[in-house]
Order: C-alpha cells, then structure tokens, then sequence
C-alpha cells in the first residue's frame, strides 16, 4: 500500500494526494489507511484538519483537508454551489466518442427518489479496446461517475462493483480500480494536481505499446 503525499499546505488548507485503498475519513477508530489520522500525525502540517469532500476508498488523488472552521465554511461552500472544478482520469473497457454529456438521474442507496446527475467526458487516448477519459462530474452523486459511465457500456477499468459484461485481458492490469482524481480547481483561482500513481501509468504505457494485430472474429481486441 502506497503511502499519501501532501501536494500543498497553504495556511491551514491542505491538499494530498490519496493512495487506493485509503479512506477520507474513517468511521472505525482501528481502520489502518485513515487518510485524517495520517495527516494528523504529520509534525509540519495543522491539527484538526477535516476532509472538505469525499473520495472512495479505490479512487486516488487529490483530497482537499481544512483545520479551522472558517476555511472549512469557505471552501465547503464552494462545493455546494458547485463552483469547484473537478477532473478525474479513467480508464475504461471499450471504445468511447470523443466528448460526451451524461444526464441520468441517480438513486441513492436509501432508494430515495432519483437526483440530478451529470457528468461531462473527453477521450484523451484511444487505446485498442480501450478508452482513457478526462471525466468532469457536475454533481456530486455516489459512485457517479462509475454509475454513468457504466451506463454507457464503459465500465471502469478494475472496477468490481460496476462490471462490463465481458471483460477484456489488459497488460500490466494495475490491480486496482482505474479512476484518479486528477485536479481540483477552485473559484479563487487555486488548482491542485496529483500525478498519476505509478502503477496507472505504467498500464496506460504497456497499453500504447501493444502491437496492433488484424481484427479476428470473435476476438475481444
């Protein structure tokens, strides 16, 4: 397991890029990747940071983290005005368009009534019988964009909860879920970024190197 890295500490707003596998904020006091507790166990940084919004546990990087209460009102405002700029990389089973809007509805795990959700996509990359995406959710609904894409016959790559109905062979699979939170814009200005994880990028390169073959019937590439 990867350990965090702090992208940025500017005043008491913090940014980290989290490893898969580790929660925002865990509800168990024995839970071992507790991206929180780490961060208060960091001598640099300012206590009683607070996680400013969530990322699933196999989602990776950036994760914005506030210790006082003002910053906390400041910038958790800009999330629920929806004027934080988001980005994710995905990559996903099958071929995509090369831009797309995606305006479905989505229940809640209670079976609530269904809630506004869109998400924006671009293809960045064209890979065989894949497609790796720059993803821009406009809401904040769980598990959106995998739902969303999902949808689309475009399951996430490593995803076990989302599947494709059949599920292509990729060299050097990351063993993980494929979906990274790229870059977090706010509306003063401020961007954070988080590279790609190693193991990522050395899937997307091992795919870009895969030598083309003549299209097979019945072949999955």
């Amino acid at each position: 397991m990867s350990d965090p890295t702090v992208l940025s500490s500017d005043g008491d707003l913090v940014a980290v890029s989290k490893p898969t596998g580790w929660v925002v904020h865990a509800a168990m006091a024995d839970e071992r990747y507790d991206l929180r507790a780490w961060l208060a166990a960091q001598p640099t940084l300012p206590k009683g940071l607070e996680p400013l919004h969530r990322l699933d546990r196999e989602t990776s990087g950036v994760v914005l983290y506030a210790a006082s209460a003002i910053t906390r009102a400041t910038v958790g405002r800009y999330f629920m005005d929806g004027t934080v700029h988001k980005s994710y990389l995905a990559l996903v089973q099958g071929h995509a368009h090369k831009k797309g809007v995606i305006r479905v509805p989505l229940a809640p795990d209670d079976g609530g009534a269904p809630q506004e959700a869109i998400t924006r996509y671009r293809l960045e990359e064209a890979l065989g019988g894949f497609s790796l995406l720059r993803v821009t959710p406009e809401t904040g609904r769980k598990h959106q964009i995998r739902r969303h894409l999902h949808g689309l016959g475009l399951s996430v790559v490593g995803d076990d909860r989302y599947v494709a109905r059949k599920k292509l062979r990729i060299p050097a699979y990351p063993g993980r879920m494929f979906l990274h939170a790229a870059r977090i814009e706010l509306p003063d200005g401020r961007v954070f970024e988080a590279p790609l994880p190693p193991e990522l990028e050395r899937c997307v390169v091992a795919l870009r190197a895969r030598p083309e073959r003549p299209k097979v019937e019945g072949d999955p590439f």
